[in-house]
């Protein structure tokens, strides 16, 4: 096929850069507009060196670019931006993909409340797709709103569809314990990621409330069928990169082959990996690259599921993942662009 002319919206935070980078090694994308507000007028290279070499163009304002003349849009902007945006290039016939939250939760009225603003465009909402493959990979072929997922709850979703879908487990009984690099704070001055306060440092934020608990419920429960209670935590992690989720659920059986119910659910997915009995994975593992690696156990004795899910938050967790997704969108092969090794040490 010919290439296919992308653009990014917002390509100056980490999700936005991540993209670039992909991009610039897939044989059918070509980068042809690049926006920022802040950094309009500075070529890229001149933001991000890692660049330097391998693309020469210039950040221009939204206003400025010709997003219309692009085949597909992403939006690695901040919540609350896409929604405003996207209606004009869907009627343009431009395929968008939001990397935010603005099209994730079908219930507007609950978006609402999270994210403590009116939607935009609640009559776009309907036409939106949650972009996991592993879930919704036929309807993503046909999408031209994709709705990109959350890092969370893209590691949570992954690490307990298979409890779930099996019946395996009592959908009253789920605690994800998670943890992030700082990087998932985005591209912005906080205080509570400056290295002086997140290095030789952990804790918990978001206890009473986090704004993904929405979409990860609301995702888990309309593959169920039925609601899910879900206690989810929160944690940042004194390092970059890397999302690792600790799971827990009760099981309706405790014989139940843990092992072979996640190797045969995923058996044919090219981004989740299953290890072997008694594995324990590792962020690193995962770094730079677009793979979700899970283990699975049971303690003896015990009744309980433990999954141990990890990812890279950048990439399968956001640019990766809105890679897959554009692959689909377009007929191309899911993982073109991102079958890269992750970087050991």
């Amino acid at each position: 096929m010919g290439q296919i002319k992308v653009g990014v919206v917002g390509g100056t935070g980490y999700a936005g850069v991540e993209i670039i980078r992909l991009l610039l090694g897939h044989p059918h994308a070509q980068l042809t507009a690049l926006t920022s507000r802040a950094d309009a007028g500075r070529r890229v290279d001149e933001v991000f060196p890692n660049l330097r070499g391998y693309l020469d163009l210039t950040f221009v304002a939204p206003d400025a670019a010709r997003l219309h003349d692009c085949d597909v849009v992403f939006f690695a902007t901040p919540n609350g931006t896409a929604m405003h945006d996207a209606p004009r290039l869907l009627d343009a016939g431009v395929r968008v993909i939001d990397l935010a939250a603005d099209f994730r939760l079908q219930d507007v009225a609950e978006w609402s409340r999270w994210y403590g603003m009116a939607h935009a465009c609640p009559e776009r909402v309907p036409e939106a797709v949650y972009g996991l493959p592993e879930i919704n990979r036929e309807a993503i072929r046909s999408a031209r709103l994709v709705a990109n997922p959350g890092c969370y709850p893209t590691a949570i979703i992954l690490g307990f569809l298979p409890l779930l879908r099996s019946g395996a487990v009592e959908p009253g009984r789920l605690i994800a314990d998670a943890k992030s690099g700082a990087s998932g704070a985005g591209r912005k001055a906080a205080i509570t990621t400056l290295l002086t306060e997140a290095a030789d440092n952990f804790h918990a934020y978001g206890v009473s409330g986090h704004r993904h608990l929405p979409e990860i419920r609301e995702v888990l429960g309309a593959r169920l069928g039925a609601p899910v209670d879900l206690v989810f935590v929160p944690h940042l992690l004194p390092m970059i990169r890397g999302i690792h989720a600790t799971l827990y659920a009760g099981l309706r059986d405790a014989r139940i082959d843990l092992q072979d119910l996640y190797e045969t659910a995923y058996r044919d997915e090219p981004f989740v990996d299953v290890m072997p009995p008694g594995s324990h994975p590792e962020t690193r593992s995962v770094r730079g690259g677009n793979l979700c690696r899970i283990a699975v156990s049971q303690a003896p004795g015990s009744d309980t599921a433990v999954v141990l899910s990890v990812i890279d938050n950048l990439v399968k967790g956001a640019a990766g993942q809105a890679v897959q997704n554009m692959n689909l969108m377009f007929g191309l092969r899911e993982a073109t662009g991102l079958e890269s090794v992750s970087p050991l040490p």
